[in-house]
């Protein structure tokens, strides 16, 4: 990762004037914190991985040093319920590293199954789902609408689709359906998108950059490619850009490549990373926000018409608000502030503060991250991130992994670490955060190098947790047990003109005179997938007054007022919010 100041350290290095020095970061010094509120906070996170079961290392290239930028960035993790059992499951992204592995010993991506209890029990190769390459992302959708979740996953390499064929069993449908991509790109992120609104998902892939361990350059070959004055591995800038690829669903299980047609082929020099689909200015046409590395990001706004345009500069979506450009890595989006509209917030890396992009109608935000309180911990390499109610207060919080890229960083400079913790801040409900994280349990106190988040009710208890990817260990299943004793209710929408997971809609619940708006994810965090099923804390109401859905076909639905502590089914067209069991 490399940061703003990369063009300043690159014209001091070649002018003599800092000579050994190739990249700095952004230099951004923590703001003093307001003084704490004082009111309770009754989260507490444990890590209950091992004990749940979820054991597998993840491995990313060398463990104590990185020779290309390729090992840096880890991979995404997904919670889904792939077998409609009410469960939510785990699916773990692997790697690989430079010097490959003996036949038959290579690490493949994870599939768990909820057993319930706490418990996962490890189904990789009975589901068909024990593939080895250097993964990177993971999105969830229902490609064929037949009520079952598929996925595809982004690679160093070809990319796979993996068809869920109702039996706990996936199928390799890559080649058939034409989405493995040229098999010679590193891809990262990619997002179910229904653009057309035909009903049918098509598919979204970002890549990272062109890379190619023959032609790139090794630590410390150019001013790029060191860190505080120690040679460390080169990119991403420097390095070739990569590019975006839009899949069309003919509806027959095929797909067309409209990268061109569709105009977002025209939009280049970016390292691209995370990438989220949602109604960002509330036309009723899904648009595309991406995260990109050390250049600005991407909003790809609906034009109705089968084409996209970036207007990131225009809306305020590409930098900061000081106008530089970030390195950015994980996104989330809900409506924090319960205004009605779907704001956005970015990670970033070490020397920066994470954005906060307000949505203030018509397509425009502003980047408010240091008034809200969040630019209190620049120190920090920050990935994974989500628009959670931790506290079911009806007020979303906001949850970061963090972790260096560098794992010799400590004998670079002392003030920094390959291994640090989670941070947690609370949402106090008047457009400022505080940071909870020392109070937040020994799950977010532990420090290591994460990477993908995910975000989900494992436990159905009605208290959200969080699954973590770490850098060559096993991942992280932080487990809420937070005393609060709020209500809270959770929806999950079934298309009928939409697509079968409802990617796209917007989802809007009144209760006790509170507006609270979330939308169904493909992909956000960091690389990752996210419980499709909404959750809202209620605070002290005991009931849900009114629901508004804004459907992917353009349909927008009123339903009736539900009792808290349920999980609802709400099927487009019915009108009718029908329980669903919440099994422990």
């Amino acid at each position: 990762m490399l940061h703003t100041g990369w063009l300043v350290t690159v014209l001091l290095t070649c002018s003599g004037l800092a000579a050994g020095q190739g990249m700095i970061s952004g230099n951004a010094r923590p703001l003093a914190r307001v003084k704490a509120s004082g009111r309770p906070w009754p989260v507490s996170f444990v890590d209950v991985a091992a004990e749940a079961g979820l054991t597998a290392k993840m491995t990313s290239g060398n463990e104590t040093k990185k020779k290309f930028v390729i090992e840096a960035n880890g991979s995404g993790v997904a919670f889904l319920d792939f077998d409609n059992d009410g469960r939510l499951d785990v699916f773990l992204v692997n790697g690989s590293r430079l010097e490959g592995f003996p036949a038959g010993q290579a690490p493949t991506n994870k599939l768990y199954r909820n057993i319930g209890k706490g418990r996962f029990t490890d189904v990789t190769k009975a589901a068909h789902m024990d593939h080895s390459g250097w993964g990177n992302g993971v999105c969830a959708g229902d490609v064929n609408n037949d009520g079952f979740l598929d996925l595809y996953v982004t690679y160093y390499g070809r990319n796979v689709m993996h068809l869920n064929n109702g039996d706990g069993t996936f199928t390799d449908d890559t080649e058939r359906s034409g989405t493995g991509g040229l098999g010679d790109e590193w891809s990262t992120g990619c997002t179910f998108i229904d653009y057309d609104r035909d009903g049918h998902l098509d598919l979204l892939v970002t890549s990272y950059l062109q890379f190619d361990p023959r032609s790139t350059p090794l630590p410390g070959k150019f001013p790029f490619c060191y860190w505080k004055g120690s040679p460390v591995y080169c990119g991403p800038r420097g390095l070739p850009y990569g590019r975006l690829t839009l899949y069309h669903n003919r509806g027959d299980g095929t797909f067309e490549d409209v990268s061109v047609a569709s105009g977002i082929r025209a939009v280049k020099n970016f390292y691209a990373f995370t990438a989220i689909t949602a109604d960002l200015d509330s036309d009723g046409w899904p648009d595309l926000y991406i995260a990109s590395d050390s250049t600005p990001s991407i909003f790809l706004q609906n034009r109705h018409n089968g084409t996209f345009r970036d207007i990131a500069t225009e809306c305020g979506l590409a930098y900061n608000d000081n106008g530089s450009e970030q390195a950015g890595m994980g996104l989330a989006v809900a409506d924090f502030d319960n205004d009605g509209r779907i704001d956005i917030t970015k990670t970033n890396f070490i020397g920066d503060y994470p954005n906060l992009y307000r949505n203030l109608g018509r397509g425009f935000f502003s980047d408010i991250s240091v008034k809200a309180g969040l630019a209190v911990n620049p120190d920090y390499v920050v990935w994974g991130t989500g628009f959670v109610d931790l506290d079911n207060d009806g007020w979303q919080d906001i949850l970061q992994v963090t972790g260096h890229v560098y794992p010799e960083v400590a004998q670079i400079s002392a003030s920094e670490s390959y291994k640090r913790p989670r941070l947690v801040y609370r949402n106090l409900g008047n457009g400022r955060f505080e940071d909870v994280s020392s109070l937040s349990g020994p799950g977010i106190l532990q420090e290591h190098s994460s990477r993908g988040a995910a975000f989900g009710d494992f436990d159905n208890d009605g208290h959200m947790d969080v699954l973590v990817m770490n850098m060559h260990e096993p991942p992280s299943l932080l487990r809420n047990d937070s005393h609060s004793p709020h209500h809270w209710v959770k929806i999950q929408l079934q298309g009928v003109r939409s697509n079968r997971a409802a990617i796209g809609a917007t989802v809007s619940i009144q209760s006790s005179g509170m507006r609270q708006t979330q939308a169904v994810l493909s992909q956000s965090s960091f690389l990752s997938v996210n419980d499709l099923r909404l959750h809202f804390g209620l605070g002290a109401a005991g009931a849900v007054d009114h629901i508004t859905v804004a459907w992917p076909s353009g349909v927008t639905e009123e339903f009736p007022g539900v009792p808290a502590g349920e999980l609802y089914l709400l099927v487009e067209g019915s009108g009718q919010a029908k329980p669903l069991p919440l099994p422990k």
